[in-house]
């Protein structure tokens, strides 16, 4: 768990952030999202879901946890399923906010502000602790990096970063600003 905003042993951030990432791209929308958290003055920890998910971490001490997934064929990645299961009871009593990243092409735009859908195992285990629905995010496609079936696709249209970094610093913005107290007014 990365932990460079820790003062000392004791000390917690205020927000989790974790990502379960195939090939970079999920996780980097992750780190645009601790740092504009940072930039509006929160503690953060960024961590992968299979860092997250062990049955010895804790989400003791964190006000809020924001976890993405990549979306493969309709489906999260497993470690991130993962986290979700072993920490619902933890989860229950936090600010949870869930991202998906995936569209590509020359309409991931559209199909990330519409919402791609959400797998029914994410749905149940999100209505359990009382979360609302995935946003969205384009993905990416990198022809160099693709492998199997994706590496077939990334010859195509659907090649390329289609992830909106503005987009997801506002959605980051929108956290930082419910999680403030009242009356506080952000950087």
């Amino acid at each position: 768990m990365s932990t460079s905003d820790r003062t000392g042993p004791d000390r917690h951030a205020d927000v989790l952030v974790v990502h379960a990432s195939k090939a970079g791209g999920t996780a980097g929308i992750a780190t645009v999202v601790a740092d504009e958290l940072r930039a509006q003055g929160l503690r953060v920890d960024v961590a992968t879901a299979t860092d997250a998910a062990a049955d010895d971490v804790t989400l003791a001490g964190y006000r809020a946890v924001v976890l993405g997934s990549a979306l493969y064929a309709g489906r999260w990645r497993h470690d991130a399923v993962r986290f979700l299961r072993r920490h619902a009871v933890m989860l229950r009593g936090r600010r949870v906010w869930l991202f998906q990243s995936g569209p590509c092409g020359p309409d991931a735009a559209h199909q990330a502000e519409q919402g791609a859908a959400e797998p029914i195992s994410v749905r149940r285990l999100r209505e359990d602790i009382d979360a609302d629905p995935p946003v969205t995010f384009g993905g990416v496609l990198d022809p160099a990096t693709a492998h199997g079936l994706a590496r077939w696709m990334a010859r195509g249209d659907l090649a390329g970063d289609h992830r909106d970094p503005e987009r997801i610093r506002a959605w980051a913005r929108t956290i930082a600003q419910s999680l403030q107290p009242v009356g506080h007014v952000s950087p």
